[in-house]
C-alpha cells in the first residue's frame, strides 16, 4: 500500500526533510529512484532534453559501479545528483551501523548534499546520524508518487496520479528502473507536454 500525495501526518513527524519547494513558484521538481542503467536512464535524459527540463537523479552507487557512462551522462546533462544508497536499503529493516556505512559507500561516488532514504523508509537516529557524517546534508522526500513501479497499476492511471496531485514546487518521485519503464515511458512524456503547456518549467534540486 502507498500513498500517492504525501499526507500531512508524514511531514509533522519528520519536519526537517524536504516534502516540497515553494508554492509561489510554477516550478516542478522531478526526481528519478534506482538508476543509473542503460536504455531506461537513456530514455529519460532524451526525454528531458527534447523539453529543456532539468531533474534530479538518485543513483543507487551499486548501479553507478555498473554503468559509469549511464552517471556520466546524467551529469553532463547537467542535472543533480542524490544519494540512494549503495544498495537501496529500507532503513527501517536495517540497523543503523549497516544503513550509515552502506549510504556513505554511495557517498563516495556521489558527493552530493541530496539524500533520499529507499522506499522513503529512514529512523530518526540514521537521519541524525547521517546528517552527522555529511556536511549540509538535505533530506529529500516527495509530496507526489506516481507510482510507475506498481506493476498493476495501467500506465494511464500513472499518468493520472501526476497530472492530479502535483502542484507548484512538487516533488515528484519517477523511478529509471526496468520495473518502471512500461509506465514510466508512457507517462513522462506526457507529464512534460502537459505541464510546459500550462507553463511550468521544471528544475533540479
Amino acid at each position: 500500500m502507498y500513498l500517492i500525495k504525501s499526507p500531512l501526518l508524514l511531514k509533522w513527524y519528520y519536519p526537517s526533510l524536504l516534502w516540497n519547494k515553494s508554492r509561489t513558484e510554477k516550478v516542478i521538481y522531478l526526481t528519478f529512484d534506482d538508476g543509473p542503467i542503460p536504455n531506461v536512464t537513456d530514455f529519460v535524459l532524451k526525454t528531458l532534453k527534447a523539453f529543456n527540463a532539468k531533474a534530479t537523479f538518485f543513483c543507487i552507487g551499486d548501479n553507478i559501479v555498473k554503468h559509469p557512462e549511464v552517471y556520466a551522462r546524467v551529469i553532463n546533462d547537467g542535472h543533480a545528483i542524490g544519494n540512494h544508497t549503495f544498495n537501496h536499503l529500507k532503513g527501517w529493516k536495517t540497523d543503523d551501523e549497516t544503513y550509515i556505512e552502506n549510504a556513505l559507500m554511495c557517498q563516495q561516488l556521489t558527493r552530493t548534499a541530496l539524500f533520499r532514504p529507499p522506499y522513503g523508509r529512514i529512523k530518526k537516529s540514521q537521519i541524525s546520524n547521517l546528517r552527522s557524517q555529511i556536511p549540509d546534508l538535505k533530506i529529500i522526500m516527495w509530496d507526489v508518487l506516481s507510482g510507475d513501479f506498481d506493476t498493476n497499476l495501467s500506465a494511464e492511471k500513472c499518468y493520472q496520479n501526476v497530472i492530479k496531485n502535483t502542484e507548484n514546487g512538487s516533488i515528484v518521485v519517477f523511478h529509471d528502473s526496468l520495473k518502471a519503464f512500461d509506465r514510466l515511458e508512457y507517462t513522462l512524456p506526457r507529464v512534460l507536454k502537459y505541464f510546459t503547456d500550462k507553463g511550468f518549467t521544471f528544475s533540479a534540486l
